[in-house]
């Protein structure tokens, strides 16, 4: 009866995870929930998994990776990159090599955040379109996570796994020669062949540019019978709710970009702001304002935009951010975060409704202004990933040795044995810490907190699909599907199974689920647990066939003007050379012999 019930909450589960109505870390805590008022999984249990050693490593190398990719690093990159050939193959080869080589010691999605500018800068220098760059990006960053236990969390799970089935956990670079031989393999495929199977989308231009954003600019003066005299700019923004922009203020001879919602409204001050047509005439109404003139908005805007310091931006909504799911109006982005929403761009076509109605969704790239520091302080909070190259400060790249040496010692003490991955990582979160490399602001906002919820819910759920008998099942049919096969097949089988699960849930839930599974398969036929294991790593972290089951997949869909049938194109080639490679060489390094 406890089988069933786990089976059926789990089926509930996948469902949900697949159609994404629910946010999946939302979902994991139901599953968890239920089974634990069932007494399937015993109240004291229940939140055993979020002091899981698996949950402690992530997000340290969630925060590690977030200290990389603000260090500098992109600076010194962008000095290289500028000397590689303008050949498309010759750029997506150097492109999708680095971003492997990066995914291999920081998160896939830190390591593809860097490089997302290079390669638009790219494609823009050269006049072609984002797809034959993006989507091969996304591809080898997932690659370069299978090198390594910290390039990826299902490697970091499958080693906790591996701790509790034999007593020891796999160690830094024991993913290494099977991991690096198919991210070799990968990335020449992706380069030589795979982005020629990728449609060609229209050429990009920027939002920023391809948006009319002058025809709806105006100036207004404030008069001295308005209301609004002596009131704060913030009193102004709740009257025209986020229909009107308030874009800049001109007080005398004096500009500011993006003005504070707390600074003081005074008699003629100039008020520059985005508004549609139909809706201005009720704006001059309602406030009392005098019209002036219409400006364009990229030359006497943007000259007053920049002496405040104020940018236009370009950004991405990642999935299960603040902004994922929420309209403009429910963010209150002028009032709450201090940046403008200008436009909003879907799969590279402009999107006309009012901009305020819009429920956001992954992959939206949205036309942000506001001042430089602020737009950089509400990226991380909405979930927006930027598109533009970042503006670091002068003489960051001088602390790039602190950040890089704390972390290359703490994986030193792991790869000596000194001390355990889950210790070494928060110890260098520490350093930097106490340093003030790292501010503490800055490390909790780096970590993915639906991410640790999901895994700090799926753990236990895991352990109740294993203990109930269901994994024993599962892995038994399996295993009587292959009783004329010869054992390595089963390896594929399993490979080929989360492979398939990883596309369509997170890849995270997919290990989880599919660990137990695979160490039933390997005791049902009597062979080592190891390549089982590693096989549910390889295919866990080999989501190449839609945009929804990795977030790397997610954030380019949209810069990449990408369709959803457009993933599998290049993915399933990719799928079967993984299949073709690193079977042989998982039984290879880590024989089926007990």
């Amino acid at each position: 009866m406890d089988e069933a019930i786990v089976f059926g909450v789990l089926l509930v589960a996948l469902v949900m995870f697949i159609t994404g109505r629910v946010r999946y870390d939302i979902v994991a805590l139901g599953a968890l929930l239920v089974l634990t008022v069932l007494r399937i999984i015993p109240a004291a249990d229940a939140y055993r998994g979020f002091g899981h050693p698996a949950i402690v490593t992530v997000g340290a190398v969630l925060v590690l990776s977030k200290v990389l990719e603000n260090s500098g690093v992109i600076d010194v990159m962008e000095r290289w990159y500028s000397r590689i050939s303008q050949r498309l193959t010759i750029q997506v080869m150097s492109l999708s090599g680095l971003v492997a080589v990066l995914s291999a010691f920081m998160n896939n999605v830190g390591a593809l955040s860097l490089l997302m500018p290079l390669a638009i800068r790219a494609a823009n220098t050269a006049r072609r379109p984002y797809s034959p760059y993006l989507m091969p990006l996304s591809f080898a960053s997932l690659l370069g996570g299978l090198t390594t236990l910290v390039g990826t969390p299902p490697n970091i799970i499958i080693s906790t796994f591996r701790q509790e089935e034999v007593g020891d956990a796999f160690r830094m670079f024991d993913f290494t020669p099977v991991g690096a031989a198919v991210a070799v393999c990968g990335v020449a495929f992706i380069s030589l062949v795979g982005w020629r199977l990728i449609p060609s989308r229209r050429p990009q231009t920027s939002l920023s540019d391809a948006i009319d954003i002058s025809g709806y600019i105006v100036e207004v003066r404030v008069t001295r019978d308005s209301r609004f005299v002596g009131k704060f700019v913030r009193d102004l923004e709740e009257l025209v709710s986020e229909d009107v922009a308030i874009v800049g203020l001109i007080r005398g001879e004096t500009g500011y970009g993006a003005p504070s919602s707390y600074q003081i409204i005074d008699v003629d001050d100039v008020f520059i702001v985005e508004v549609a047509p139909e809706d201005l005439r009720t704006f001059m109404t309602q406030t009392g304002f005098a019209l002036e003139i219409f400006r364009d908005l990229r030359s006497d805007m943007v000259q007053t935009v920049e002496a405040e310091d104020v940018k236009l931006l370009e950004a991405v909504v990642m999935r299960n951010g603040l902004a994922d799911g929420n309209t403009v109006r429910d963010l209150h982005m002028h009032t709450a975060f201090g940046v403008n929403l200008l436009g909003i761009s879907r799969r590279g076509i402009r999107l006309v409704p009012r901009l305020n109605r819009v429920v956001l969704q992954v992959g939206d790239v949205l036309l942000l202004q506001g001042r430089t520091e602020v737009v950089q302080a509400a990226l991380p909070q909405l979930g927006l990933l930027p598109l533009a190259q970042r503006e670091l400060g002068v003489g960051q790249q001088r602390r790039l040795l602190i950040p890089i040496t704390t972390f290359a010692a703490a994986l030193l003490l792991t790869i000596f044995g000194i001390v355990p991955i889950h210790i070494s990582l928060p110890s260098a979160v520490v350093v930097l810490l106490v340093s003030r490399f790292l501010s503490l602001q800055a490390a909790y906002q780096a970590v993915n907190w639906p991410i640790i919820i999901l895994l700090g819910a799926m753990i236990p759920v895991g352990e109740a699909l294993e203990t109930t008998g269901g994994a024993l099942r599962i892995a038994s049919l399996v295993a009587d599907l292959g009783e004329s096969l010869p054992p390595w097949t089963m390896v594929a089988v399993v490979l080929v199974i989360t492979m398939l699960l990883s596309d369509w849930i997170n890849n995270a839930t997919a290990v989880i689920l599919m660990a137990p599974v695979g160490l039933g398969v390997a005791a049902a036929i009597g062979a080592a647990a190891d390549p089982f294991l590693m096989a549910v790593a390889i295919g866990g972290s080999s989501a190449f066939l839609s945009p929804i089951g990795h977030q790397s997949n997610t954030i380019v869909m949209g810069p990449g003007g990408y369709h959803f049938g457009d993933y599998w194109r290049m993915g399933l080639p990719l799928d079967i050379i993984i299949i073709a490679v690193s079977t042989p060489l998982i039984v290879w390094f880590w024989p089926l012999g007990v």
